[in-house]
């Protein structure tokens, strides 16, 4: 095990840790409603954005219980939005982490009241947190996942279905289904730390949408190249959908040479700062060229 994937494993049990503690219990009414939440956050995922918090907070100083409630909003910002992407009105998958979408093993009006419920739970833990910040970690937050962010992105992507985009279509597409809520974790971090140096902020946005590149681009890779077993979730989709993608447009070696080319902007961005951005510059690496 690398010094990162032992860091990373650290990050995530303490964030299992903390979303088991702030989810409603399954034995709380509305029962069916919890047990569906904690179902789809809880036990499974990369848990990418809140290692993200973690990580860029602690290379800033912040204590790792500063980072606790930033990690765990904007994870359960990105569990709310599967919920809702595999609907059968969005994407219409039947399989998420490797188990049944939230919709199958219970029911669509179910899942449209967990992404609901842990929307709003994320902003909760954001607001009882009495960081200093606070308010700001709600507007970053709060914006990322909105029509000029992650919301947005995902109306651009069910419009794209069956049309001819360009590169650049794709990338501000991207930049917004994907990249917005991964800028919005550094952010959080930076905030947590209390950063307000505008060149290292600068540095930081710049790796934050370098590596969202990379994530979607590799995402799209792995949807030709990955198996069910290993992603947890269906392959091919991509194609059977008609969704216009990286190597759809460059083909998959051109895909992967863009993947290569954004996990350098990514370090790139971090020479600059005078922290110790190993495990970030380390991260940029795993990010581009994870098998799931």
């Amino acid at each position: 095990m690398t010094d990162l994937e032992a860091q990373l494993n650290t990050w995530r049990n303490r964030l299992e840790d903390h979303l088991d503690q702030a989810l409603p219990g399954e034995d709380d009414e509305p029962r069916a409603l919890h047990a569906a939440m904690r179902y789809s956050t809880l036990d499974g995922g990369k848990r990418l954005r809140a290692c993200l918090v973690y990580l860029t907070g602690n290379a800033l100083g912040a204590p790792a219980e500063e980072l606790d409630a930033p990690a765990a909003a904007v994870e359960l910002i990105h569990a709310y939005s599967l919920v809702h992407d595999d609907l059968p009105c969005m994407d219409d998958d039947d399989l998420r982490r490797g188990k049944p979408s939230c919709h199958k093993a219970w029911d669509e009006p179910t899942a449209m009241l967990v992404g609901d419920a842990l929307q709003s739970l994320a902003f909760e833990l954001l607001a009882a947190s009495r960081h200093s910040r606070a308010a700001e970690m709600v507007h970053v937050l709060a914006r990322a996942s909105g029509s000029l962010g992650m919301a947005g992105g995902q109306a651009l992507d069910l419009g794209a279905v069956g049309r001819t985009l360009n590169l650049g279509q794709l990338r501000q597409m991207h930049a917004l289904k994907t990249g917005a809520l991964i800028g919005a974790a550094v952010e959080l971090g930076a905030l947590a730390a209390e950063t307000d140096e505008a060149a290292t902020l600068a540095a930081l946005r710049n790796y934050a949408a370098a590596i969202g590149l990379g994530f979607q681009i590799r995402d799209d890779i792995l949807d030709i190249e990955g198996d069910t077993d290993t992603l947890g979730k269906q392959t091919g989709s991509d194609a059977e959908l008609d969704k216009p993608t990286y190597p759809s447009l460059l083909g998959l070696q051109g895909a992967k040479q863009a993947a290569r080319q954004a996990r350098d902007e990514a370090i790139e961005s971090l020479n600059t700062l005078d922290i110790d951005t190993r495990q970030l510059s380390a991260l940029a690496d795993y990010v581009t060229n994870r098998i799931y």
